[in-house]
């Protein structure tokens, strides 16, 4: 039997991710006949197309998606097996590719940095904010090779090694009635006008359960507002918009140093995140992402 050459299935990844064959081309370093000719020879080896070719640039077919599914999969092996060849004995040096959930990324990696570099001088990070959802895809896609996230979240399919608890704080404009006490109830914050993240945010998620809040509930008013960013939520409960919830470690950075607003416990509970590494299921990154976790407790 013969079968696809890691160039080949590479090939395939490439035009799904750049949809022509000019793109995939450039991606992989290649000349777009080249490229061409590895696909078509690919198709052989399956015994049908993979995509299907139009101006407007290429589609994968039945066959070509299912092919990549597996292909994502070989590929990812072979880059792990890779780097733990060129990291043996070495832990976290070269490339290293961390995702970043907002809520995190500017109130712990300032201080996690320098540490990083200290230890791990030959370490070549490179950095991704976004959503926990879109991180946890590129993650999965063998795009990152590890993600610093915020529990609880669905974790089928990856590891993790614990960085920290985070607690959720309440905030209040200085001029709430509950200003001045040295904890909030659950239930005013429920009571009054709830401002949180927009959509996507896992914080968003951790506040409403911090209150036992249904998401239905918090969506059911059109009017309500939500925030892009944890300082622009600051700033419209400073504004006294609302009230809401923010991370201890982002108060303890100063998110709310300039802002008009109070922040005290809940008086029931302390609920909180827990902040981690989060590595494919397998990976031979494991060991690395336990170091990374272990190096940011310290930070």
């Amino acid at each position: 039997m013969i079968l696809p050459t890691l160039r080949q299935l590479q090939y395939l990844k490439f035009l799904a991710e750049h949809g022509s064959f000019g793109k995939a081309a450039e991606a992989a370093h290649v000349t777009q006949p080249t490229l061409s000719a590895g696909v078509q020879e690919l198709e052989k080896i399956l015994g049908g197309p993979v995509v299907d070719r139009a101006r407007s640039g290429v589609i994968l077919t039945a066959l070509g998606e299912a092919a990549l599914a597996k292909a994502v999969t070989i590929l990812n092996e072979a880059e792990d097996l890779v780097q733990s060849a060129r990291n043996a004995g070495q832990p976290l040096t070269g490339r290293f590719r961390l995702g970043v959930i907002p809520t995190v990324a500017p109130f712990l990696l300032p201080k996690a940095l320098p540490l990083l570099r200290s230890r791990f001088p030959k370490l070549r990070l490179f950095l991704r904010e976004d959503l926990t959802h879109r991180l946890i895809a590129l993650l999965k896609a063998g795009q990152l090779d590890a993600a610093l996230i915020a529990l609880p979240y669905d974790m089928s399919g990856l590891a993790h090694a614990h960085v920290s608890d985070d607690e959720l704080l309440a905030a209040l404009p200085s001029s709430h009635p509950l200003a001045n006490q040295a904890a909030a109830p659950s239930s005013a914050m429920e009571s009054d006008e709830l401002i949180l993240l927009e959509d996507g945010h896992c914080l968003r998620d951790h506040a409403l359960a911090a209150c036992r809040i249904n998401p239905s509930r918090a969506n059911a008013d059109e009017e309500s507002f939500a925030a892009t960013s944890l300082p622009t939520l600051v700033q419209m409960v400073g504004s006294g918009l609302g009230v809401t919830f923010l991370p201890a470690m982002a108060v303890a950075a100063g998110l709310t140093e300039t802002a008009d607003v109070a922040v005290m416990p809940l008086e029931a509970g302390h609920p909180s995140r827990e902040i981690v590494v989060a590595w494919r299921s397998g990976s031979s990154r494991a060991l690395e992402g336990r170091l990374l976790a272990e190096t940011l407790r310290g930070a």
